[in-house]
C-alpha cells in the first residue's frame, strides 16, 4: 500500500468506479489519482496517476498511520474501503452517483465516511491539476460559493459534517469520526455548461440508489459457470467502459500508462475499437444483456454509415474520426513518458476489422435479432471490400508500424467472408449471385494462400508472416473457427505454449519480451484455445492461475510482469476482461457444464 518515494502508487493498487460516462481510479490509500470530468475521454483535471506533482488528485484518508482493506459492494461498481487506526475504524464508500432514471447529466462523485468503532481523524483535499491540460487552475467566487475552473471544466463541492476549510486553489477540510457518525464530500463537474449545485442529503441518498441500480443490473446478468465471481467482476468492469451517451465501448479507462520501464509505449486507449466492441457484444449477448448489445451494435452501424466506405479500426466515443495526437504536459507514471492524447494507430490498415464487423453482425443475428436493409447492404459492401483488400499488406492486430502480410489478418478476412456467407444463408444479407460466388471464391483463395505462405512445415506452426520464424499469439483467437486443418491449429497452439508462455502468462509475439511484459488477454486466449481443443485440465489450471493474478478487487491492466506480478499498461483493460469471460465460457462448454 505505501507509495514509492516519488509519490506514485503501484498500478495493482487501483480500483475503478464509474457512472456510464466517466471513471475514477482510486488507490488503496483512498486517493483518487485519475478522473476525467465529466466524460471518460475529457482531458482529466485529476491526473496524478501520470503526474504526481502537477496532475491533481482527490485525497481522503486518516491522519497518521493506518491499515486498509477494500472490496466492491457485491454486484456493483461502488467501492468500500475500511480504514483501521490505533484509535478506531471507519468505512469509506465511493460512488460516481447515478440518477433515478439512469446516468446524471453532470458528473457527481460522492465520498461517504461512516464511523465504525472508536474515533478516526480524517483529512481530505480536492486539488485540480494542470499537467494534462496545460490550463491553469482558477478560483471564481459566486453567490452560491466558490467554483474551481480548469479550462472549460467547472468544479463545485458540497457535503456535511466534513470540516471544510478551503485553500486558495483547492477544496479541503478535516473531521473526526465516532461510532455511528456520517460524513459526506460530493464533487460535481461540468464541461462548458452551467453547473448544478446538489443538495448533499440527496447526494447521500444517491449513493444508496447507485448501489441499488448496479445491483439491479447484476440480477439481469446470467452466468452460473466456473469462475463466476471473476466473470461477473469482468462484466462489471466492461460495463464501466460502456459510454452510455452513445453506446460505444472504450478500450481502457486510462491513458498514457507505460507498457515498460523504458517509456515510449504510453498509449491512449480511451477510444472505441471495433475489435473490442465485437468481442464485448459476444460476451454480453451470452449473459442475456439486451440493452448494451443493441446500443453497441446501433452505435457502430450509425458510425459506419456516417463515414461511408471509410472503415476505421477505432473512433472517438461519440463516433468521430480521431483528430491526431498531441503531447500532454504530464511527466508519466513514475516519470515514464511521454504521455500523449490521441492514438497514432488511427488510419492504419488492419484487415482484421472485416472479421470484427461481420462477426458482430453474425453474433447479433444468431442471438435472435434482425438487420435492417441499409445495414445489410453496408455489410455486403464490406464483404466485397474484404475480397479486394485481403491481398494487401497491413499493420496486423498489434498495430505494428511495419506493414506485412500478417497471417492472422488473412485468417480474419477468411472469417469475415465465412460470416458473410452465413448471414446470407440466414437471409439477413442479400448479395447478388455474383457477390456470393465472389465471397466463396476468395475464401478458397485465402485458404490456399495461408496454406502456402502462412504455414511453416519446419516450425510446425502458422508463423507471423511469410518467411518468418516468429509466432503470433493472436492466432489463438481462431481456434474456435472452422478454418484450416485442425492438426495445424493444434500444433500452432502447442508452439505458442512452448515459446511465448511464461507460466500462465503469454507474450504477444516472438521477441516482444525485450520490449514489454506479457499481455493479459493472450494468457486467457491460450486457456480458451486449450479448452476448445480438448486439453481441459491444462486450460483449467491456466485459468485458475490467471484469475488469481488479478489485483485485490479483481481488476486487470493490459500487461503483467510474469516475474513480479506488477501491472503495466492502461487499466482496467477491456480486452483483458473480455478474454477472461470468453475463456470461462469456452472451458465451461468444453467441460460440458
Amino acid at each position: 500500500m505505501p507509495r514509492s518515494d516519488s509519490g506514485y502508487a503501484d498500478l495493482r493498487d487501483y480500483a475503478v468506479i464509474g457512472d456510464g460516462r466517466t471513471v475514477a481510479a482510486i488507490a488503496r490509500d483512498g486517493r483518487i489519482d485519475w478522473m476525467p470530468f465529466p466524460s471518460l475521454d475529457t482531458d482529466p483535471v485529476f491526473a496524478a496517476l501520470v503526474d504526481e506533482a502537477r496532475g491533481g488528485h482527490v485525497s481522503l484518508a486518516p491522519v497518521g498511520p493506518f491499515e486498509s482493506t477494500r472490496e466492491y459492494v457485491s454486484g456493483t461498481n461502488v467501492l468500500r474501503t475500511t480504514f483501521t487506526t490505533s484509535t478506531g475504524s471507519a468505512v469509506l464508500t465511493d460512488a460516481l452517483v447515478t440518477g433515478v432514471a439512469g446516468r446524471l447529466p453532470w458528473a457527481e462523485l460522492a465520498r461517504r465516511v461512516e464511523g465504525l468503532e472508536g474515533s478516526v481523524a480524517f483529512a481530505w483535499q480536492v486539488i485540480p491539476g494542470e499537467a494534462y491540460t496545460g490550463d491553469p487552475v482558477q478560483r471564481v467566487e459566486t453567490v452560491h460559493g466558490p467554483v474551481l475552473k480548469v479550462g472549460t471544466i467547472d468544479l463545485v463541492l458540497v457535503g456535511f459534517e466534513h470540516g471544510r476549510s478551503d485553500g486558495p486553489l483547492s477544496f479541503e477540510g478535516a473531521f473526526t469520526t465516532s461510532s455511528g457518525s456520517r460524513h459526506l464530500i460530493a464533487l460535481c463537474g461540468t464541461d462548458d455548461e452551467p453547473i448544478h449545485l446538489p443538495d448533499p442529503r440527496i447526494v447521500d441518498q444517491g449513493i444508496d440508489r447507485s448501489i441499488d441500480n448496479w445491483a439491479t443490473w447484476s440480477t439481469v446478468f446470467d452466468y452460473d459457470g466456473p469462475w463466476a465471481d471473476a466473470v461477473q467482476r469482468s462484466a462489471l468492469a466492461l460495463k464501466l467502459l460502456i459510454y452510455s451517451p452513445t453506446g460505444s465501448i472504450a478500450a481502457a479507462a486510462t491513458s498514457g500508462l507505460p507498457e515498460n520501464p523504458k517509456g515510449g509505449k504510453n498509449y491512449d486507449y480511451r477510444f472505441a475499437w471495433v475489435r473490442d466492441l465485437a468481442y464485448t457484444v459476444g460476451a454480453l449477448t451470452h449473459f442475456g444483456l439486451r440493452e448494451e448489445t443493441h446500443a453497441a451494435v446501433s452505435w457502430v452501424l450509425t458510425t459506419f454509415k456516417a463515414h461511408g466506405d471509410e472503415l476505421g479500426i477505432f473512433y472517438t466515443l461519440d463516433g468521430r474520426q480521431p483528430d491526431g495526437v498531441r503531447r500532454t504536459h504530464a511527466e508519466g507514471w513514475r516519470g515514464i513518458g511521454p504521455v500523449e492524447s490521441g492514438n497514432r494507430a488511427a488510419g492504419q490498415l488492419q484487415l482484421g476489422v472485416y472479421a470484427d464487423v461481420l462477426g458482430i453482425m453474425r453474433q447479433y443475428v444468431e442471438a435472435g435479432n434482425i438487420l435492417d436493409a441499409h445495414t445489410g447492404s453496408l455489410l455486403v459492401g464490406f464483404a466485397n471490400s474484404a475480397c479486394r483488400m485481403w491481398q494487401k499488406k497491413d499493420s496486423g492486430m498489434w498495430e505494428l508500424p511495419k506493414k506485412r502480410h500478417y497471417v492472422t489478418s488473412k485468417i480474419g478476412c477468411w472469417r469475415a467472408l465465412d460470416d458473410a456467407c452465413r448471414l446470407a444463408e440466414l437471409g439477413e444479407l442479400r448479395p447478388t449471385a455474383d457477390d456470393l460466388e465472389h465471397w466463396q471464391k476468395n475464401k478458397r483463395l485465402l485458404e490456399e494462400w495461408i496454406a502456402a505462405n502462412g504455414w511453416s512445415e519446419k516450425r510446425k506452426a502458422y508463423v507471423m508472416y511469410p518467411g518468418s520464424k516468429a509466432l503470433d499469439a493472436s492466432v489463438l483467437l481462431h481456434t474456435s473457427s472452422e478454418f484450416g486443418p485442425e492438426e495445424r491449429m493444434r500444433a500452432t497452439v502447442d508452439r505458442v505454449r512452448e515459446e511465448l508462455a511464461v507460466g500462465p502468462h503469454v507474450y504477444r509475439y516472438s521477441g516482444v519480451d525485450q520490449e514489454e511484459a506479457t499481455f493479459v488477454a493472450c494468457g486467457f486466449w491460450l486457456a480458451q484455445a486449450l479448452g476448445e481443443l480438448g486439453a481441459v485440465p491444462d486450460a483449467v489450471a491456466r485459468m485458475d492461475a490467471l484469475v488469481d493474478s488479478a489485483n485485490d478487487v479483481g481488476l486487470f491492466s493490459e500487461m503483467i510482469d510474469p516475474a513480479t506480478g506488477d501491472f503495466w499498461g492502461n487499466l482496467p483493460q477491456g480486452l483483458s476482461h473480455l478474454a477472461l469471460v470468453d475463456a470461462a465460457i469456452a472451458i465451461q462448454r468444453a467441460r460440458g457444464d
